[in-house]
């Protein structure tokens, strides 16, 4: 007698964990896409499971209300938009001035495109209901980055070519000063042309590092 050498097939009516984790995937793009659309607000339950063809019963079962449903797509929208390890270490150039030129580029650039600053908007927006999806935000998308500037602010430290004592503040007060006045400006509907975005970055870069000069 031959052995059955073919997998046990799933039961019927039970996917499998592929189909069950692209199914969780797919709710939570739709569930994403609704919010941007519509925001928290106006967006159902009901027209979510519709469009993922779930029942609303299925939704609850993996979310228990619609908060929690949000604050699972928000991470997954941001997760999905987060850069990789590699691509922030390829932002090191041969001077610190062109380093923090594409740190601040790479942030910028992130934000400024549709998908980015839909995101970004919906989460200003809602924060005031929900401040811990800006945290999530910055611990996902922001976190990494200016954990890898702090690292080159301590280098520069130590070699005497700059005086932070304090270089994750350091590096927090960089974005904010060097990076959050552009994404205002795009966030708010007005248009900044590449120029106007290199002048302000480079502008407020130059100030940066003339405050963290040795005394």
């Amino acid at each position: 007698m031959l052995e059955d050498t073919h997998p046990a097939l799933p039961k019927a009516g039970r996917p499998t964990r592929e189909q069950a984790q692209a199914r969780q995937v797919a709710l939570l793009d739709t569930a994403l896409e609704h919010f941007l659309d519509k925001g928290y607000e106006s967006a159902t339950i009901e027209g979510i499971a519709a469009d993922v063809n779930m029942t609303k019963r299925t939704v609850y079962a993996k979310y228990p209300d619609k908060a929690a449903l949000f604050r699972a797509a928000v991470r997954h929208g941001t997760e999905a938009r987060a850069v990789g390890a590699e691509v922030i270490a390829a932002m090191r150039r041969h001077t610190l001035e062109d380093t923090l030129i594409a740190i601040a580029m790479l942030r910028i650039g992130l934000v400024g495109e549709p998908a980015g600053a839909k995101l970004q908007r919906l989460i200003n927006t809602e924060s005031y209901r929900f401040p811990d999806i800006f945290q999530t935000y910055y611990d996902i998308a922001a976190l990494p980055t200016v954990r890898f500037l702090a690292q080159i602010l301590e280098e520069e430290t130590a070699a005497g070519r700059l005086a932070i004592g304090d270089a994750m503040l350091a590096a927090n007060v960089f974005m904010s000063m060097v990076v959050s006045g552009p994404v205002r400006f795009i966030l708010s509907g007005n248009m900044l042309t590449a120029q106007d975005i290199d002048r302000r970055v480079r502008f407020a870069i130059d100030l940066f590092l003339k405050g963290a000069e040795p005394r």
